[in-house]
């Protein structure tokens, strides 16, 4: 069995959900601390005017917090929440792509919620962007299973709590952590994600194509041809041993 892993963030990448359709279990880990100033709570779409970074406003209580516990901010500024404005900065974003309209509606169900918990507000969307996907790949939270140790340690306990004889890691942060001979000795294979972002027609259509968007730009632009957009990407391949993945 494969596991892929990764913390629930807002909006993901594509990158995100081809590692996630290309495992056979993937674990949401939400019970590590929250980063300061990462796609926890933030994600990047297009705009007439290019790329544009959205942030959900969180409640700093202590460096420590868990992902699972961290609180949106929903305190009123201006005439607006945040979600109503986030709303509107999508349909400014998004009016002209060919299916917007068809998600503006699920868009607004989501927005116009209460949120309390960031993670939850995350899930949905994670949801939306997978089903829109055609990605079945069954998930868990980390915080639902006994998991000791930190960063690759933790990893490898979180595969064999699972029973994983496999890890697909993908290219970011875990290139300076994760120990393979570890993995190896402990019978888990580590794979690596090969992810070349596809181009399509993206919408508005103004400046150059803009890769590494939040996942609702592919959606949003190709509808129920997303799925195979995102399929172009190339098979996971076998680590080396003693190579940072």
């Amino acid at each position: 069995m494969i596991v892929a892993a990764h913390q629930p963030n807002f909006i993901p990448w594509l990158g995100y959900f081809d590692k996630m359709r290309k495992a056979d279990l993937f674990i949401m880990v939400d019970h590590v601390q929250m980063e300061r100033q990462g796609f926890q709570n933030r994600a990047r779409i297009k705009t007439g005017e290019g790329e544009r970074l959205i942030t959900v406003p969180v409640i700093h209580e202590s460096r420590a917090e868990r992902i699972m516990d961290k609180r949106i901010d929903n305190s009123r500024d201006g005439r607006f929440r945040w979600s109503r404005k986030m709303l509107l900065t999508f349909k400014y974003a998004y009016q002209s792509a060919p299916y917007y309209r068809a998600y503006e509606p699920v868009l607004a169900e989501i927005f116009e919620a209460h949120w309390e918990r960031l993670r939850d507000l995350n899930g949905h969307f994670i949801e939306l962007c997978r089903a829109a996907l055609g990605i079945r790949t069954p998930m868990l939270a980390s915080s639902s299973l006994k998991i000791a140790g930190a960063k690759s340690e933790m990893i490898l306990n979180m595969c064999r709590a699972v029973g994983a004889d496999a890890y697909l890691s993908g290219r970011g942060a875990s290139m300076d952590y994760l120990d393979v001979r570890a993995f190896e000795r402990a019978g888990v294979r580590v794979l690596w994600q090969d992810f070349e972002h596809p181009r399509y027609r993206q919408y508005p259509s103004c400046g150059e194509f803009i890769p590494n968007l939040a996942a609702l730009d592919l959606i949003l632009n190709c509808g129920p041809r997303s799925p195979e957009v995102l399929r172009g990407a190339p098979a996971p391949r076998a680590a080396l041993a003693g190579a940072a993945i």
